[in-house]
Protein backbone atom coordinates (compact mmCIF):
# COMPACT_ATOMS: atom_id res chain seq x y z
CA UNK A 1 0.00 0.00 0.00
CA UNK A 2 1.12 3.53 -0.73
CA UNK A 3 1.02 4.98 2.79
CA UNK A 4 3.39 2.48 4.47
CA UNK A 5 5.71 2.66 1.46
CA UNK A 6 5.79 6.47 1.64
CA UNK A 7 6.51 6.41 5.38
CA UNK A 8 9.28 3.87 4.83
CA UNK A 9 10.76 6.06 2.10
CA UNK A 10 10.81 9.06 4.45
CA UNK A 11 12.40 7.04 7.27
CA UNK A 12 14.94 5.52 4.89
CA UNK A 13 16.01 8.83 3.36
CA UNK A 14 16.18 10.59 6.74
CA UNK A 15 19.88 10.97 7.55
CA UNK A 16 20.96 8.65 4.75
CA UNK A 17 24.17 10.63 4.32
CA UNK A 18 25.10 9.91 7.91
CA UNK A 19 28.83 9.85 7.19
CA UNK A 20 31.50 7.42 6.22
CA UNK A 21 31.11 3.75 5.40
CA UNK A 22 31.80 1.11 8.00
CA UNK A 23 33.88 -1.88 7.05
CA UNK A 24 31.15 -4.15 5.63
CA UNK A 25 29.82 -1.32 3.50
CA UNK A 26 33.37 -0.53 2.44
CA UNK A 27 33.73 -4.11 1.17
CA UNK A 28 30.56 -3.70 -0.90
CA UNK A 29 31.82 -0.42 -2.30
CA UNK A 30 35.30 -1.50 -3.29
CA UNK A 31 34.24 -4.90 -4.68
CA UNK A 32 31.30 -3.48 -6.66
CA UNK A 33 33.63 -1.00 -8.38
CA UNK A 34 35.78 -3.77 -9.82
CA UNK A 35 35.20 -5.23 -13.26
CA UNK A 36 32.89 -8.23 -13.61
CA UNK A 37 35.82 -10.64 -14.31
CA UNK A 38 37.58 -9.32 -11.20
CA UNK A 39 34.45 -9.84 -9.09
CA UNK A 40 34.05 -13.34 -10.50
CA UNK A 41 37.63 -14.19 -9.62
CA UNK A 42 37.16 -12.89 -6.07
CA UNK A 43 34.08 -15.03 -5.47
CA UNK A 44 36.08 -18.21 -6.05
CA UNK A 45 38.05 -17.47 -2.92
CA UNK A 46 35.85 -15.39 -0.63
CA UNK A 47 32.36 -13.86 -0.19
CA UNK A 48 30.58 -16.13 -2.67
CA UNK A 49 27.42 -15.75 -0.57
CA UNK A 50 27.31 -12.06 -1.56
CA UNK A 51 28.23 -12.57 -5.21
CA UNK A 52 24.88 -11.70 -6.79
CA UNK A 53 24.58 -8.63 -4.58
CA UNK A 54 28.05 -7.41 -5.61
CA UNK A 55 27.14 -7.81 -9.27
CA UNK A 56 23.92 -5.89 -8.72
CA UNK A 57 25.77 -3.10 -6.93
CA UNK A 58 28.35 -3.06 -9.73
CA UNK A 59 25.54 -2.01 -12.07
CA UNK A 60 24.10 0.50 -9.57
CA UNK A 61 27.43 2.23 -8.98
CA UNK A 62 28.26 2.17 -12.68
CA UNK A 63 25.13 4.18 -13.56
CA UNK A 64 25.34 6.52 -10.56
CA UNK A 65 25.98 10.11 -11.67
CA UNK A 66 29.44 11.47 -10.93
CA UNK A 67 31.68 9.64 -8.52
CA UNK A 68 29.47 7.21 -6.55
CA UNK A 69 29.52 7.66 -2.79
CA UNK A 70 27.84 6.55 0.42
CA UNK A 71 24.32 7.63 -0.60
CA UNK A 72 24.48 5.73 -3.91
CA UNK A 73 25.68 2.68 -2.00
CA UNK A 74 22.73 2.77 0.42
CA UNK A 75 19.89 3.79 -1.90
CA UNK A 76 19.13 0.23 -3.12
CA UNK A 77 18.54 -0.83 0.49
CA UNK A 78 16.17 2.10 1.01
CA UNK A 79 14.22 1.17 -2.11
CA UNK A 80 14.08 -2.48 -1.01
CA UNK A 81 12.74 -1.49 2.42
CA UNK A 82 10.06 0.65 0.73
CA UNK A 83 8.99 -2.33 -1.37
CA UNK A 84 8.92 -4.60 1.68
CA UNK A 85 6.72 -2.19 3.67
CA UNK A 86 4.27 -2.12 0.78
CA UNK A 87 4.28 -5.92 0.44
CA UNK A 88 3.66 -6.37 4.17
CA UNK A 89 0.62 -4.12 3.78
CA UNK A 90 -0.59 -6.15 0.80
CA UNK A 91 -0.23 -9.40 2.76
CA UNK A 92 -2.23 -8.03 5.67
CA UNK A 93 -4.93 -6.73 3.33
CA UNK A 94 -5.20 -9.97 1.36
CA UNK A 95 -5.37 -12.31 4.34
CA UNK A 96 -7.32 -10.08 6.74
CA UNK A 97 -8.60 -6.62 5.86
CA UNK A 98 -7.25 -3.23 4.65
CA UNK A 99 -6.75 -1.75 8.10
CA UNK A 100 -4.64 -4.76 9.14
CA UNK A 101 -2.47 -4.24 6.08
CA UNK A 102 -2.17 -0.53 6.77
CA UNK A 103 -1.20 -1.02 10.41
CA UNK A 104 1.25 -3.84 9.65
CA UNK A 105 2.95 -1.89 6.87
CA UNK A 106 3.28 1.20 9.04
CA UNK A 107 4.64 -0.78 11.99
CA UNK A 108 7.22 -2.37 9.73
CA UNK A 109 8.25 1.06 8.42
CA UNK A 110 8.82 2.57 11.87
CA UNK A 111 10.62 -0.41 13.44
CA UNK A 112 14.17 0.75 14.34
CA UNK A 113 15.82 -2.48 13.15
CA UNK A 114 14.22 -2.03 9.73
CA UNK A 115 15.41 1.58 9.55
CA UNK A 116 18.91 0.46 10.47
CA UNK A 117 19.29 -2.01 7.61
CA UNK A 118 17.42 0.25 5.20
CA UNK A 119 20.51 2.45 5.45
CA UNK A 120 23.13 -0.27 5.09
CA UNK A 121 25.08 -0.83 1.90
CA UNK A 122 24.59 -4.59 2.25
CA UNK A 123 22.15 -7.15 0.90
CA UNK A 124 19.86 -7.70 3.90
CA UNK A 125 17.10 -5.22 3.01
CA UNK A 126 16.98 -6.66 -0.51
CA UNK A 127 16.71 -10.18 0.90
CA UNK A 128 13.77 -9.04 3.07
CA UNK A 129 12.03 -7.63 0.00
CA UNK A 130 12.56 -10.82 -1.98
CA UNK A 131 11.41 -13.03 0.90
CA UNK A 132 8.25 -10.97 1.43
CA UNK A 133 7.49 -11.02 -2.28
CA UNK A 134 7.99 -14.79 -2.33
CA UNK A 135 5.64 -15.12 0.67
CA UNK A 136 2.94 -13.15 -1.15
CA UNK A 137 3.31 -15.42 -4.20
CA UNK A 138 3.20 -18.43 -1.89
CA UNK A 139 -0.11 -17.28 -0.40
CA UNK A 140 -1.54 -16.64 -3.83
CA UNK A 141 -0.42 -20.03 -5.14
CA UNK A 142 -1.83 -21.90 -2.15
CA UNK A 143 -5.18 -20.15 -2.53
CA UNK A 144 -5.38 -20.92 -6.24
CA UNK A 145 -4.58 -24.56 -5.73
CA UNK A 146 -7.36 -24.85 -3.14
CA UNK A 147 -9.87 -23.20 -5.49
CA UNK A 148 -8.81 -25.64 -8.18
CA UNK A 149 -9.65 -28.55 -5.90
CA UNK A 150 -13.09 -27.14 -5.20
CA UNK A 151 -13.86 -26.73 -8.89
CA UNK A 152 -12.96 -30.33 -9.65
CA UNK A 153 -15.84 -31.45 -7.39
CA UNK A 154 -18.45 -30.18 -9.87
CA UNK A 155 -20.54 -32.74 -11.78
CA UNK A 156 -22.47 -33.04 -15.09
CA UNK A 157 -22.29 -30.50 -17.94
CA UNK A 158 -21.68 -27.73 -15.47
CA UNK A 159 -19.00 -29.96 -14.03
CA UNK A 160 -17.29 -30.35 -17.42
CA UNK A 161 -17.27 -26.60 -17.91
CA UNK A 162 -16.02 -26.17 -14.38
CA UNK A 163 -13.39 -28.81 -15.11
CA UNK A 164 -12.16 -26.86 -18.13
CA UNK A 165 -12.05 -23.74 -15.99
CA UNK A 166 -10.27 -25.71 -13.31
CA UNK A 167 -7.69 -26.78 -15.88
CA UNK A 168 -7.05 -23.19 -16.82
CA UNK A 169 -6.92 -22.34 -13.12
CA UNK A 170 -4.43 -25.18 -12.58
CA UNK A 171 -2.19 -23.75 -15.28
CA UNK A 172 -2.29 -20.37 -13.62
CA UNK A 173 -1.61 -22.03 -10.28
CA UNK A 174 1.51 -23.77 -11.55
CA UNK A 175 2.71 -20.53 -13.09
CA UNK A 176 2.40 -18.84 -9.69
CA UNK A 177 4.38 -21.68 -8.08
CA UNK A 178 6.99 -21.22 -10.79
CA UNK A 179 7.25 -17.51 -10.04
CA UNK A 180 7.37 -18.28 -6.33
CA UNK A 181 10.33 -20.61 -6.87
CA UNK A 182 12.06 -18.13 -9.15
CA UNK A 183 11.72 -15.19 -6.74
CA UNK A 184 12.79 -17.24 -3.74
CA UNK A 185 15.67 -18.76 -5.70
CA UNK A 186 17.03 -15.32 -6.63
CA UNK A 187 16.54 -14.19 -3.02
CA UNK A 188 18.57 -17.17 -1.77
CA UNK A 189 21.35 -16.23 -4.16
CA UNK A 190 21.37 -12.80 -2.55
CA UNK A 191 21.92 -14.58 0.77
CA UNK A 192 21.73 -18.35 1.15
CA UNK A 193 20.10 -18.30 4.61
CA UNK A 194 16.92 -17.05 2.94
CA UNK A 195 16.37 -20.75 2.17
CA UNK A 196 15.10 -21.06 5.75
CA UNK A 197 11.97 -19.32 4.50
CA UNK A 198 10.97 -22.74 3.14
CA UNK A 199 10.60 -23.95 6.74
CA UNK A 200 8.20 -21.08 7.45
CA UNK A 201 6.10 -21.83 4.40
CA UNK A 202 6.00 -25.53 5.22
CA UNK A 203 4.78 -24.59 8.68
CA UNK A 204 2.04 -22.47 7.13
CA UNK A 205 0.83 -25.34 4.95
CA UNK A 206 0.80 -27.64 7.98
CA UNK A 207 -1.26 -25.17 10.01
CA UNK A 208 -3.62 -24.70 7.06
CA UNK A 209 -3.99 -28.49 6.66
CA UNK A 210 -3.51 -27.94 2.95
CA UNK A 211 -4.41 -30.51 0.32
CA UNK A 212 -1.94 -32.82 -1.37
CA UNK A 213 -2.16 -30.71 -4.53
CA UNK A 214 -0.90 -27.66 -2.67
CA UNK A 215 1.89 -29.63 -1.01
CA UNK A 216 2.97 -31.02 -4.39
CA UNK A 217 3.03 -27.59 -6.00
CA UNK A 218 5.02 -26.15 -3.13
CA UNK A 219 7.31 -29.18 -2.99
CA UNK A 220 8.25 -28.86 -6.66
CA UNK A 221 9.01 -25.16 -6.23
CA UNK A 222 10.96 -25.76 -3.01
CA UNK A 223 12.94 -28.57 -4.62
CA UNK A 224 13.89 -26.29 -7.49
CA UNK A 225 15.06 -23.61 -5.04
CA UNK A 226 17.21 -26.06 -3.10
CA UNK A 227 18.73 -27.57 -6.26
CA UNK A 228 19.56 -24.15 -7.67
CA UNK A 229 21.30 -23.24 -4.42
CA UNK A 230 23.56 -26.30 -4.21
CA UNK A 231 26.50 -24.71 -6.08
CA UNK A 232 26.39 -21.79 -3.64
CA UNK A 233 26.31 -24.15 -0.67
CA UNK A 234 29.34 -26.07 -1.91
CA UNK A 235 31.41 -22.95 -2.54
CA UNK A 236 30.37 -21.13 0.62
CA UNK A 237 31.08 -24.19 2.75
CA UNK A 238 34.69 -24.00 1.60
CA UNK A 239 34.71 -20.33 2.67
CA UNK A 240 33.15 -20.91 6.11
CA UNK A 241 36.28 -19.64 7.88
CA UNK A 242 34.88 -16.15 7.30
CA UNK A 243 32.36 -16.85 10.07
CA UNK A 244 34.92 -18.03 12.61
CA UNK A 245 34.25 -14.92 14.72
CA UNK A 246 30.68 -15.98 15.51
CA UNK A 247 29.64 -17.49 18.85
CA UNK A 248 26.75 -19.72 19.89
CA UNK A 249 23.51 -17.78 20.46
CA UNK A 250 21.81 -18.19 23.86
CA UNK A 251 18.50 -17.34 25.50
CA UNK A 252 19.57 -13.71 25.84
CA UNK A 253 20.18 -13.61 22.08
CA UNK A 254 16.63 -14.83 21.42
CA UNK A 255 15.16 -12.28 23.85
CA UNK A 256 17.13 -9.49 22.20
CA UNK A 257 15.83 -10.52 18.77
CA UNK A 258 12.25 -10.51 20.06
CA UNK A 259 12.72 -6.96 21.34
CA UNK A 260 14.14 -5.89 18.00
CA UNK A 261 11.08 -7.37 16.29
CA UNK A 262 8.50 -5.72 18.52
CA UNK A 263 10.21 -2.57 19.82
CA UNK A 264 13.39 -1.90 21.81
CA UNK A 265 11.64 0.16 24.51
CA UNK A 266 9.25 -1.21 27.16
CA UNK A 267 6.45 1.21 26.24
CA UNK A 268 6.37 -0.23 22.73
CA UNK A 269 7.51 -3.80 23.39
CA UNK A 270 4.93 -4.93 25.95
CA UNK A 271 1.80 -3.65 24.14
CA UNK A 272 3.08 -5.13 20.88
CA UNK A 273 3.83 -8.46 22.56
CA UNK A 274 0.30 -8.57 24.01
CA UNK A 275 -1.26 -7.72 20.64
CA UNK A 276 0.95 -10.25 18.86
CA UNK A 277 -0.21 -13.01 21.20
CA UNK A 278 -3.80 -11.92 20.69
CA UNK A 279 -3.25 -12.18 16.96
CA UNK A 280 -2.72 -15.94 17.39
CA UNK A 281 -6.31 -16.53 18.40
CA UNK A 282 -7.20 -17.61 14.86
CA UNK A 283 -4.06 -19.50 14.00
CA UNK A 284 -5.92 -22.40 12.37
CA UNK A 285 -8.90 -21.77 10.14
CA UNK A 286 -11.00 -24.06 8.01
CA UNK A 287 -9.25 -26.98 6.34
CA UNK A 288 -7.21 -25.61 3.48
CA UNK A 289 -7.57 -22.00 4.59
CA UNK A 290 -4.34 -19.99 4.82
CA UNK A 291 -4.88 -17.53 7.65
CA UNK A 292 -2.76 -14.48 8.31
CA UNK A 293 -1.60 -15.84 11.68
CA UNK A 294 -0.61 -19.14 10.02
CA UNK A 295 1.61 -17.16 7.64
CA UNK A 296 3.02 -14.66 10.15
CA UNK A 297 3.88 -16.94 13.09
CA UNK A 298 6.04 -19.48 11.20
CA UNK A 299 7.65 -16.60 9.29
CA UNK A 300 8.64 -14.77 12.47
CA UNK A 301 9.70 -17.84 14.44
CA UNK A 302 11.00 -20.73 12.34
CA UNK A 303 13.92 -19.17 10.37
CA UNK A 304 15.63 -17.54 13.39
CA UNK A 305 14.97 -20.53 15.67
CA UNK A 306 16.33 -22.95 13.09
CA UNK A 307 19.47 -20.87 12.61
CA UNK A 308 19.97 -20.55 16.37
CA UNK A 309 19.63 -24.30 16.84
CA UNK A 310 22.13 -25.07 14.08
CA UNK A 311 24.45 -22.47 15.59
CA UNK A 312 24.70 -24.52 18.78
CA UNK A 313 26.90 -26.87 16.75
CA UNK A 314 28.31 -24.58 14.07
CA UNK A 315 27.92 -20.86 14.90
CA UNK A 316 26.17 -19.16 11.99
CA UNK A 317 23.64 -16.85 13.63
CA UNK A 318 23.60 -13.08 13.20
CA UNK A 319 20.32 -11.16 13.43
CA UNK A 320 20.75 -9.57 10.02
CA UNK A 321 20.91 -13.02 8.38
CA UNK A 322 17.23 -13.50 9.26
CA UNK A 323 16.06 -9.90 8.96
CA UNK A 324 13.41 -11.06 6.50
CA UNK A 325 11.67 -12.99 9.30
CA UNK A 326 10.84 -9.71 11.03
CA UNK A 327 7.97 -9.15 8.58
CA UNK A 328 5.90 -11.70 10.47
CA UNK A 329 5.90 -9.66 13.69
CA UNK A 330 4.01 -6.54 12.49
CA UNK A 331 1.46 -8.77 10.79
CA UNK A 332 0.71 -10.55 14.07
CA UNK A 333 0.59 -7.29 16.03
CA UNK A 334 -1.74 -5.70 13.48
CA UNK A 335 -3.94 -8.78 13.55
CA UNK A 336 -4.15 -8.58 17.34
CA UNK A 337 -5.00 -4.89 17.13
CA UNK A 338 -7.75 -5.78 14.67
CA UNK A 339 -9.19 -8.23 17.18
CA UNK A 340 -9.30 -5.43 19.78
CA UNK A 341 -10.81 -3.02 17.25
CA UNK A 342 -13.49 -5.56 16.41
CA UNK A 343 -14.47 -5.95 20.06
CA UNK A 344 -14.52 -2.18 20.55
CA UNK A 345 -16.60 -1.74 17.42
CA UNK A 346 -19.21 -4.22 18.63
CA UNK A 347 -19.34 -2.61 22.07
CA UNK A 348 -19.73 0.82 20.55
CA UNK A 349 -22.56 -0.34 18.29
CA UNK A 350 -24.45 -1.65 21.31
CA UNK A 351 -23.97 1.59 23.22
CA UNK A 352 -24.89 4.03 20.48
CA UNK A 353 -25.33 4.11 16.76
CA UNK A 354 -23.33 7.35 16.69
CA UNK A 355 -20.19 5.88 18.29
CA UNK A 356 -17.03 5.48 16.16
CA UNK A 357 -17.10 2.82 13.47
CA UNK A 358 -14.41 1.24 11.29
CA UNK A 359 -12.82 4.42 9.82
CA UNK A 360 -12.41 5.96 13.26
CA UNK A 361 -10.95 2.74 14.66
CA UNK A 362 -8.54 2.56 11.73
CA UNK A 363 -7.44 6.12 12.43
CA UNK A 364 -7.03 5.30 16.13
CA UNK A 365 -4.65 2.50 15.21
CA UNK A 366 -2.65 4.84 12.99
CA UNK A 367 -2.41 7.37 15.83
CA UNK A 368 -1.16 4.64 18.15
CA UNK A 369 1.58 3.87 15.63
CA UNK A 370 2.44 7.56 15.42
CA UNK A 371 2.88 7.58 19.21
CA UNK A 372 5.09 4.49 19.00
CA UNK A 373 7.14 6.18 16.29
CA UNK A 374 7.61 9.39 18.27
CA UNK A 375 8.62 7.35 21.31
CA UNK A 376 11.32 5.64 19.22
CA UNK A 377 12.53 8.76 17.38
CA UNK A 378 15.55 9.13 19.73
CA UNK A 379 16.64 5.60 18.80
CA UNK A 380 16.17 6.29 15.09
CA UNK A 381 18.05 9.58 15.38
CA UNK A 382 20.91 7.95 17.25
CA UNK A 383 21.12 5.24 14.59
CA UNK A 384 21.92 7.95 12.04
CA UNK A 385 25.11 8.95 13.85
CA UNK A 386 28.25 7.29 12.39
CA UNK A 387 29.47 6.21 15.84
CA UNK A 388 26.57 3.75 16.16
CA UNK A 389 28.24 1.53 13.56
CA UNK A 390 31.25 -0.60 14.55
CA UNK A 391 33.56 1.91 12.87
CA UNK A 392 33.64 4.94 10.59
CA UNK A 393 36.22 4.47 7.86
CA UNK A 394 35.38 7.88 6.44
CA UNK A 395 36.59 9.55 9.64
CA UNK A 396 39.80 7.51 9.52
CA UNK A 397 40.36 8.51 5.90
CA UNK A 398 39.81 12.19 6.74
CA UNK A 399 42.43 11.93 9.49
CA UNK A 400 44.86 10.37 7.02
CA UNK A 401 44.24 13.13 4.48
CA UNK A 402 44.96 15.78 7.12
CA UNK A 403 48.06 14.12 8.53
CA UNK A 404 49.96 12.14 5.91
CA UNK A 405 52.03 13.62 3.09
CA UNK A 406 52.67 12.27 -0.42
CA UNK A 407 55.37 9.62 -0.31
CA UNK A 408 54.78 8.65 3.33
CA UNK A 409 55.11 4.89 3.86
CA UNK A 410 52.03 3.17 5.31
CA UNK A 411 51.70 -0.21 6.97
CA UNK A 412 48.35 -1.92 7.54
CA UNK A 413 48.07 -4.27 10.52
CA UNK A 414 46.38 -6.63 9.95
CA UNK A 415 45.98 -6.55 6.19
CA UNK A 416 42.21 -5.97 6.27
CA UNK A 417 42.87 -2.53 7.81
CA UNK A 418 43.67 -1.65 4.20
CA UNK A 419 39.91 -1.52 3.67
CA UNK A 420 39.96 2.17 4.60
CA UNK A 421 42.32 2.96 1.74
CA UNK A 422 40.31 0.83 -0.69
CA UNK A 423 37.08 2.66 0.20
CA UNK A 424 38.60 6.15 0.21
CA UNK A 425 41.63 6.01 -2.13
CA UNK A 426 41.67 9.77 -2.71
CA UNK A 427 42.57 10.40 0.94
CA UNK A 428 45.55 8.06 0.66
CA UNK A 429 46.75 9.43 -2.68
CA UNK A 430 50.52 9.55 -2.91
CA UNK A 431 51.18 7.35 0.12
CA UNK A 432 53.33 4.24 -0.26
CA UNK A 433 51.92 0.87 0.84
CA UNK A 434 55.01 -0.87 2.21
CA UNK A 435 53.65 -4.43 2.46
CA UNK A 436 51.55 -4.60 -0.72
CA UNK A 437 52.58 -7.12 -3.36
CA UNK A 438 49.53 -7.02 -5.65
CA UNK A 439 46.44 -4.77 -5.43
CA UNK A 440 43.16 -6.26 -4.24
CA UNK A 441 41.35 -6.01 -7.56
CA UNK A 442 44.16 -7.73 -9.43
CA UNK A 443 44.94 -10.41 -6.85
CA UNK A 444 41.37 -11.71 -6.52
CA UNK A 445 41.31 -10.92 -2.80
CA UNK A 446 39.40 -8.47 -0.63
CA UNK A 447 42.43 -6.55 0.62
CA UNK A 448 45.31 -7.38 -1.70
CA UNK A 449 48.18 -9.83 -1.40
CA UNK A 450 51.24 -8.91 0.64
CA UNK A 451 54.94 -9.61 0.34
CA UNK A 452 56.68 -12.24 2.46
CA UNK A 453 58.20 -11.51 5.83
CA UNK A 454 61.76 -11.25 4.44
CA UNK A 455 60.81 -8.79 1.72
CA UNK A 456 58.87 -6.71 4.20
CA UNK A 457 61.86 -6.46 6.54
CA UNK A 458 64.06 -5.31 3.66
CA UNK A 459 61.54 -2.66 2.62
CA UNK A 460 61.20 -1.34 6.16
CA UNK A 461 64.98 -1.24 6.57
CA UNK A 462 65.08 1.66 4.14
CA UNK A 463 62.62 3.95 5.94
CA UNK A 464 63.11 6.15 8.99
CA UNK A 465 59.43 6.60 9.78
CA UNK A 466 56.25 4.73 8.90
CA UNK A 467 52.57 5.31 9.50
CA UNK A 468 50.65 2.29 10.76
CA UNK A 469 46.89 1.90 10.28
CA UNK A 470 46.09 -0.67 12.96
CA UNK A 471 43.10 -2.44 14.43
CA UNK A 472 42.86 -1.68 18.15
CA UNK A 473 43.07 -5.35 19.07
CA UNK A 474 46.51 -5.44 17.40
CA UNK A 475 47.71 -3.06 20.14
CA UNK A 476 46.85 -5.47 22.94
CA UNK A 477 49.83 -7.01 24.70
CA UNK A 478 50.16 -10.65 23.72
CA UNK A 479 48.56 -10.25 20.31
CA UNK A 480 50.21 -12.75 17.98
CA UNK A 481 49.07 -12.81 14.33
CA UNK A 482 48.73 -16.11 12.53
CA UNK A 483 50.50 -15.06 9.31
CA UNK A 484 54.28 -14.63 9.15
CA UNK A 485 54.05 -11.27 7.36
CA UNK A 486 51.74 -9.91 10.06
CA UNK A 487 54.11 -11.13 12.77
CA UNK A 488 57.01 -9.46 10.93
CA UNK A 489 55.13 -6.13 10.82
CA UNK A 490 54.55 -6.22 14.56
CA UNK A 491 58.09 -7.33 15.37
CA UNK A 492 59.80 -4.65 13.25
CA UNK A 493 57.59 -1.87 14.63
CA UNK A 494 58.23 -2.92 18.23
CA UNK A 495 61.96 -3.66 17.85
CA UNK A 496 63.23 -1.07 15.39
CA UNK A 497 60.87 1.90 15.82
CA UNK A 498 59.37 3.97 18.60
CA UNK A 499 55.89 5.46 18.76
CA UNK A 500 55.87 9.19 18.08
CA UNK A 501 52.20 10.03 17.44
CA UNK A 502 48.83 8.30 17.77
CA UNK A 503 45.17 8.95 16.89
CA UNK A 504 42.43 6.45 17.74
CA UNK A 505 39.16 6.58 15.79
CA UNK A 506 36.61 3.93 16.74
CA UNK A 507 38.34 0.58 16.24
CA UNK A 508 41.22 1.98 14.17
CA UNK A 509 44.46 3.50 15.45
CA UNK A 510 46.60 5.73 13.23
CA UNK A 511 50.15 5.64 14.57
CA UNK A 512 53.42 7.26 13.50
CA UNK A 513 56.51 5.16 14.21
CA UNK A 514 60.01 6.65 13.86
CA UNK A 515 63.39 4.98 13.90
CA UNK A 516 65.52 6.13 16.87
CA UNK A 517 68.55 8.28 16.07
CA UNK A 518 71.81 6.56 16.93
CA UNK A 519 73.03 7.63 20.32
CA UNK A 520 69.53 8.48 21.62
CA UNK A 521 66.15 9.79 20.65
CA UNK A 522 65.62 13.16 19.03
Amino acid sequence: MAVPAAVMLAVGLWGLHRGGMWRDEAVTYQVARRTVPQIWRLLHGVDAVHGLYYLLMHVVLAVAPGRPGEVDLRLPSVCAAVVTAGLVAVLGTRLARPRVGLWAGLMYAVTPLVGHYAQEGRSYALVAAGATGATLLFVRAADERESEGEKRESEGEAGREAGREAGREAGRGWRVWWWYGAVLGVTCWLHEFAVLLLLAHAGTLALARSSGRVWRGWGCAAGGVVLSLLPMVVVSQAQSAQLAWLREPDLETAQELLRQYLGPTDRVYWPCLALGLLGLTRLVGRRGEVTLAAVALPLAVLPPVALMLVSQFTPLYVDRYVLYALTGAPLLVALGADRVAGVLGRLCSHVSATMPRSPALTLAGVLALVLAFTHQVPLLRQDRVPTTRPDDLGAVAEAVARTLRPGDPVLYLPAHARGTELAYPADFKGTRDVALAEPASESGTLYGSEVGAGTLRRRLAGVDEVWAVMEKYALVSGYRPRLATERAKLAVLNQQFVLRQEMVIDRIALRLYVRPIRGGLD
